[in-house]
């Protein structure tokens, strides 16, 4: 089921619903992203505003500088292990778009959805996006006690958020929030199984950046698998 829901959503990508919640989702990560160096920077600046005096040196002015390399250093290593999670947090406010496309082109017998109202669709993903950076820093503990199964760390921590909510979205356009949580608790191999498939390419460069829209795509079409099931 797993496999034939992906090729589907592969067959899917040029729609142009598709790259619209791509290009969405990348750019408003890298707004995101943007804004927090450029906070970051600030709060650089106000703490080291004044000249620093220190003993046997004197007067320092090149600290700035230093924590702003420091800093540049710090997002780049931070924008590489949270950019793709925080795409696939913000692209989850535009799943019903995907989910509809999918429905338009493999479902069309189904009634109309009920469309997940924007502000829940925000809530949601701002909650997911604080559970998966706040998920994903604490993972680096356990990296550095455990650097050679930090992969399936990865894998195991990142597959079962994104496959929880990823179905969790698709499932309550069609039964509701509660039965969405009542079937994901029925299914929660299959979908932590998906959500695994969809954790391992995030560690690829250029083909991660699709994988938000398939996830979104391929989680529709094993939502309504399961749903036909019973």
């Amino acid at each position: 089921m797993i496999f034939a829901a992906f090729v589907k959503s592969l067959s899917q990508l040029d729609d142009p619903r598709f790259r619209r919640v791509l290009l969405l989702g990348i750019g408003l990560t890298l707004a995101l992203l943007v804004g927090a160096y450029a906070g970051l920077l600030w709060l650089i600046e106000w703490l080291t505003g004044e000249t620093m005096h220190l003993p046997l040196v004197g007067e320092v002015t090149w600290v700035g500088d230093l924590l702003s390399i420091g800093s540049l250093l710090f997002m780049v290593v931070l924008s590489a292990v949270l950019m793709i999670p925080v795409a696939s947090a913000i692209t989850s406010m535009f799943l019903d778009e995907v989910a509809q496309a999918v429905e338009d082109r493999h479902y069309p017998q189904l009634p109309a959805a009920d469309p997940v109202p924007f502000g829940d669709a925000v809530r949601d993903t701002l909650n997911f996006l604080g559970v998966l950076i706040a998920a994903n820093l604490l993972a680096f503990i356990l990296y550095a006690f455990l650097p050679f199964m930090a992969p399936i760390i990865f894998w195991g921590l990142n597959g079962f958020l994104l496959g929880r909510e990823y179905f969790t979205l698709a499932a309550m356009r069609r039964i509701g929030r509660d039965g969405a949580k009542r079937m994901r608790r029925r299914h929660i191999g299959t979908i932590w199984l998906a959500g695994v498939l969809m954790a391992m390419p995030l560690s690829i460069p250029l083909i991660n950046l699709l994988i938000p829209i398939l996830g979104a795509a391929t989680f529709t079409h094993i939502f309504h698998g399961l749903h036909q099931r019973g």
